[in-house]
């Protein structure tokens, strides 16, 4: 348990109200309870703040004086300041340095390094402090790897990637397997291109669980610093991806995109190949990105769900969008021949 106002004095913030109140973890405002520090950072759910058991609430600015009888923190952003109780109450594990009996290792790793069973480790690999490499993962010939980043069991990293420092890997996410490069016969046959290029992964950067990054066909793909990609996301060759940029679930990017910084992505969105995404754009849930991005802003593209029959009917006439906006011609023209 922590006081508030030593809490305040780690993280900053204001108190208002009984500063020497005691929490020890953070809770959701319908689910907290005794001990609990829950969070206010919509004020649409002021009521369910007036309900909650918790015994404190970070709340905003606009909200300090919306509570009278219930301690709480003030926070410029209350959902940031709820990230960085949680992780002051919920600190990574911290590594214990040794080698699996299991495991195969083809290369010298620091003391501090974890490697556990069924985990493999190809000669020339280089290994930073306190990395953690799970169980059943793989990490390829002249691989780098940066102190106290986190590889997760059976994640795949192939020969000569690079990955930072404080990174985390989930669970069966392969980097550097090869992009989908082929050249077509005549006859039709498809011949494939070596894929000679890396895969560079910066500092601090977290990778969700089946995501897949192919390395380049001849440069590089590039992952910034600060990047954070969820689970199952498919992210081609020559791909470069700005600092900070987030991109959710399910996200598929084709090869030698180019996506700035502090860019975000919802999930299921799609950008074709060969394109460039300015930086802090916000591409919105299910958007297929055709064309290059100039400016920053939020860019949408897709319909609202509806039922079958009514999309068939509205469907119908979309194909016949070319002919209607040429009879409307006609009609204009006709128009203005009669004045």
């Amino acid at each position: 348990m922590i006081r508030l106002d030593e809490l305040v004095d780690l993280l900053g913030g204001e108190v208002l109200g009984d500063g020497s109140v005691g929490v020890g973890r953070v809770a959701t405002l319908d689910q907290a309870g005794e001990g609990d520090l829950s969070f206010l950072a919509n004020p649409k759910y002021l009521s369910q703040v007036r309900t909650s058991r918790a015994s404190a609430v970070i709340v905003g600015k606009g909200a300090r004086d919306a509570l009278t009888d219930r301690p709480r923190i003030v926070a410029d952003d209350p959902y940031l300041y709820f990230a960085r109780v949680a992780r002051y109450f919920n600190p990574p594990a911290q590594v214990q340095g040794g080698v699996h009996l299991l495991a195969a290792v083809s290369c010298s790793v620091p003391s501090s390094v974890a490697i556990e069973a069924g985990a493999v480790v190809e000669e020339g690999a280089v290994l930073g402090e306190g990395v953690h490499v799970g169980a059943g993962a793989y990490v390829g010939r002249g691989v780098r790897v940066g102190a106290n980043t986190r590889i997760a069991p059976r994640v795949t990293i192939y020969a000569d990637c690079v990955i930072g420092e404080d990174c985390i890997i989930h669970a069966g996410a392969v980097i550097g397997s090869d992009g989908f490069g082929f050249a077509r016969e005549r006859t039709g046959a498809w011949v494939k291109i070596p894929q000679v290029g890396r895969v560079l992964i910066g500092n601090d950067v977290e990778i969700g669980a089946n995501t897949t990054i192919d390395r380049g066909a001849l440069d590089d793909t590039v992952i910034g610093d600060g990047v954070k990609i969820d689970n199952q996301i498919q992210i081609g060759h020559n791909v470069r991806i700005g600092d900070y940029t987030a991109i959710a679930g399910c996200v598929g990017i084709a090869g030698s995109t180019r996506i700035g910084e502090r860019c975000m992505i919802g999930g299921q969105a799609g950008i074709i190949g060969h394109l460039s995404i300015a930086d802090d754009v916000v591409i919105s849930a299910g958007t297929l990105v055709t064309k290059s991005i100039r400016q920053s802003g939020v860019y949408t593209a897709n319909l609202p769900v509806q039922a079958h029959g009514d999309w068939v009917k509205n469907f119908a006439h979309l194909r016949h969008l070319d002919a209607l906006v040429d009879r409307i011609r006609a009609l204009e023209q006709r128009l203005e021949e009669r004045e």
